[in-house]
């Protein structure tokens, strides 16, 4: 610290031992001053407030204690950065991981701002991974930050993709990027990371977005799936994605009913949108060009307010469970019981708060 304030106060031609009058003496000594401040707070809290990050460190003694968690919020539409903190203390108070989540924010303010597809930080988080959860929508990463997710991906790692995942690359900026094939409309890698590794890309809206929800049925040919337990009823006020071109070997857990209205009673909606019904939520295993295995759960349900149904919130919680090898320690059926109030805004463009930071979603209440 010394040798870097003496290479300071040359760099500044400041020589606070010999000084001309009494108001150089006193900026010299202010220079000094700040100059050490800034040597003695760690760089951590320099950072502290353009931080685009919140971590959730995991309760002790609990199943998935010493594994960690990495959630890439990111969507412009169906509040990412409002389910993912949620799910984040979840999974840390009541079941032991930690969890860190990333938001895509403002270079200006360090506001969370998910229209920004660009300012994606933080992606070096996953070299310390078990887990990664994807809930990004046509993001373009720069190449230093996306290779921390390829090297992630490519280690044969797991991960847990939710609704707009499914096309969560746009590569519009830079075409010529290494990473330009994971677009969900390239031709190259026949609609990119959505289709080739989760299953499929964006197709279309199978029921009517905004005035018609989505019921989920459970496959029975898969009900003992243990993504499943303790999972009775979901429920969601989005709408059902079209899936069509999913592989044989996806394992399709719970498929989606089109129902005609925005209310759970409502009765499902006649004729051939349920006949029959799309892919909801499916698990498959992608292998990479280099021999590694990715084992993948996938949902096209999963907004803001779809999470506040209990069976969605314990299918995720499960998820985590099962892809980070903790299936002998699944409890019945998860706790999934919120850790702070949760409220979440309505799914739709531009509906995002304004000013929110990340340090806004850290622990509010005492575990």
């Amino acid at each position: 610290s010394s040798g870097f304030f003496v290479f300071l106060v040359e760099f500044l031609n400041v020589n606070p031992l010999h000084t001309s009058n009494h108001r150089n003496m006193k900026t010299h000594k202010l220079i000094a001053l700040l100059v050490t401040a800034c040597l003695l707070v760690p760089v951590g809290k320099l950072l502290a407030d353009n931080a685009f990050s919140v971590v959730y460190e995991g309760s002790a003694n609990k199943p998935g204690t010493g594994k960690h968690i990495v959630m890439l919020s990111g969507d412009d539409e169906y509040r990412s950065e409002e389910c993912l903190p949620m799910l984040g203390k979840i999974l840390a108070a009541k079941h032991g991981f930690k969890c860190t989540v990333l938001f895509t924010t403002d270079p200006g303010t360090g506001d969370i701002n998910p229209e920004n597809h660009t300012n994606v930080q933080g992606l070096a988080a996953l070299g310390t991974a078990d887990l990664a959860i994807l809930f990004w929508r046509f993001r373009e990463p720069s190449d230093s930050e996306m290779k921390h997710f390829v090297d992630y991906m490519h280690a044969g790692k797991p991960l847990i993709a939710i609704r707009t995942a499914t096309h969560a690359f746009s590569y519009d900026k830079n075409k010529q990027s290494a990473y330009a094939r994971y677009d969900w409309r390239s031709k190259e890698w026949a609609g990119g990371f959505g289709q080739q590794v989760l299953g499929d890309t964006w197709v279309n809206h199978h029921g009517a977005h905004g005035t018609e929800s989505t019921r989920g049925i459970i496959n029975r040919d898969h009900g003992n799936h243990p993504v499943l337990r303790g999972v009775t009823d979901i429920w969601g006020p989005t709408d059902v994605y079209g899936i069509i071109r999913l592989p044989a070997d996806a394992k399709v857990l719970v498929h989606g009913q089109v129902i005609a209205g925005m209310k759970p009673g409502d009765a499902p909606k006649a004729g051939a949108q349920n006949n029959p019904m799309m892919p909801l939520i499916w698990t498959r295993d992608h292998r990479w060009e280099n021999g590694k295995t990715s084992r993948i759960i996938c949902t096209t349900l999963g907004s803001g307010p779809d999470f506040e149904s209990e069976g969605l919130r314990r299918l995720v919680v499960n998820g985590c469970y099962w892809l980070a090898g903790l299936e002998g320690k699944m409890p019945p059926a998860a706790d999934v019981s919120y850790v702070s109030e949760y409220k979440p805004t309505f799914f739709g463009f531009g509906k995002h708060k304004r000013g929110l930071k990340a340090s806004d979603f850290s622990w509010k209440t005492p575990r």
